[in-house]
């Protein structure tokens, strides 16, 4: 919006021309993190207050971890405030044309939606199983599918109606298309390295990135802080392929896919920073919020959004490999407990308790350890996906 106003102001007076600055990317990619960070520290009070109001507290489970038993009413669905700030600060310093940030967006508030609904009925409803696990992924899958639809046309062209018009190509070719290699799967620390996928194949694993990011994430917000830090650096550092990945000189000398329009993503990268860092101002340990399903959905969406747009899906991977092992520890621990209750008649755990942090709780760490510890493991991560710029 603002670059849009300073634009048509320069052309007004030539005196205004000053206002040419709101053109740089990376200058606007600042001021979107600082006014996300500065409406979040200023909001949040309020968000909490109101959230204490409506009685929006977390209830806490009695077989879990007894020293969690004192937050029992903390108030949750905090991501509203991370929601609130991501979107007044994208929509104020992005262009207002760019295709890839307005599907970031869908994404991000429409698994935003699912989580405040599965949050209402938890906390407010006073339904301990919130939204049933089949509508819940029901409605993501139905999100993530529309998403992956259209990004597996938009990344191999550069407008939207070249976009439709390869659609229409797709179609009529009886759903047989060959896509540019851009669009292929692309293996970091290889030279040019891209496997096909097709149209199927690149749908396939578009959803199983943006439903599973999103799911992961929401694991792993399990601890005061635990959650948002990651994401924060995660968000990061993806910003950083995508203002390379939008840059054709850049692109080409670092030998990754050239993608016009995916610069713009930086904006929404740092906002989504500048939020993630006034949340944790309210949730650092001892937390007086928590993001909820409604912060953790969507923001798990964003990431494997942007990263499917900049062609990093393996590295979101490495640099969240928080999320996965969070997300695996879950499956496992599930997975074998039924196993040995169906062979034995009595369930087994591999873990003490799942997700991963809790398991290390159980062992004797301190909360906070266990949160720093996470950090510091997932800011080595991303500084290794971020070496796979320059590794080939």
């Amino acid at each position: 919006m603002l670059p849009s106003l300073a634009q048509w102001l320069q052309t007004l007076s030539p005196e205004l021309g000053f206002f040419r600055v709101f053109q740089y990317l990376t200058f606007r990619a600042v001021m979107a993190a600082m006014t996300a960070l500065l409406i979040g520290v200023a909001a949040g009070p309020f968000v909490i207050r109101k959230l204490r109001e409506l009685k929006i507290g977390q209830p806490i489970r009695g077989y879990g971890v007894e020293a969690h038993l004192a937050k029992n009413g903390t108030p949750t669905m905090g991501g509203v405030l991370i929601l609130l700030c991501i979107g007044i600060s994208t929509l104020l310093w992005f262009d207002l044309a760019n295709r890839f940030v307005w599907i970031v967006m869908l994404v991000t508030f429409g698994f935003g939606a699912i989580g405040w609904v599965d949050d209402w009925r938890k906390v407010v409803k006073k339904d301990p199983e919130g939204m049933r696990s089949r509508e819940k992924y029901l409605w993501q899958s139905l999100i993530g599918i529309v998403a992956a639809l259209y990004l597996v046309f938009s990344i191999s062209e550069n407008s939207n109606q070249r976009v439709f018009e390869l659609f229409v190509s797709w179609v009529q070719s009886g759903f047989d298309l060959d896509l540019p290699p851009k669009a292929g799967l692309q293996v970091p620390f290889f030279k040019e390295v891209s496997y096909p996928l097709g149209v199927l194949g690149f749908v396939i694993l578009s959803y199983l990135v943006i439903v599973g990011s999103s799911n992961a994430v929401n694991l792993t917000d399990g601890l005061d802080g635990l959650a948002i830090m990651p994401v924060i650096l995660v968000g990061s550092a993806l910003g950083v392929f995508a203002y390379v990945t939008g840059n054709t000189v850049f692109a080409r000398y670092l030998l990754l896919p050239n993608i016009a329009g995916a610069g713009e993503l930086l904006i929404f990268c740092a906002a989504m920073a500048g939020a993630g860092l006034a949340f944790l101002w309210f949730n650092a340990h001892p937390a007086q919020v928590f993001m909820g399903d409604v912060g953790a959905l969507a923001l798990g969406g964003a990431l494997g959004t942007i990263a499917v747009i900049v062609r990093q899906e393996i590295v979101l991977a490495m640099m969240g490999g928080i999320f996965v092992v969070e997300a695996l520890s879950v499956i496992v621990q599930v997975s074998w407990f039924k196993y040995t209750r169906k062979k034995y008649g009595v369930g087994r755990r591999i873990l003490k308790m799942a997700p991963l942090h809790h398991h290390f709780e159980k062992s004797g760490w301190k909360e906070t350890q266990v949160v720093v510890r996470f950090w510091i493991v997932t800011m080595l991560l991303c500084l290794i996906g971020l070496s796979t710029l320059k590794l080939r």
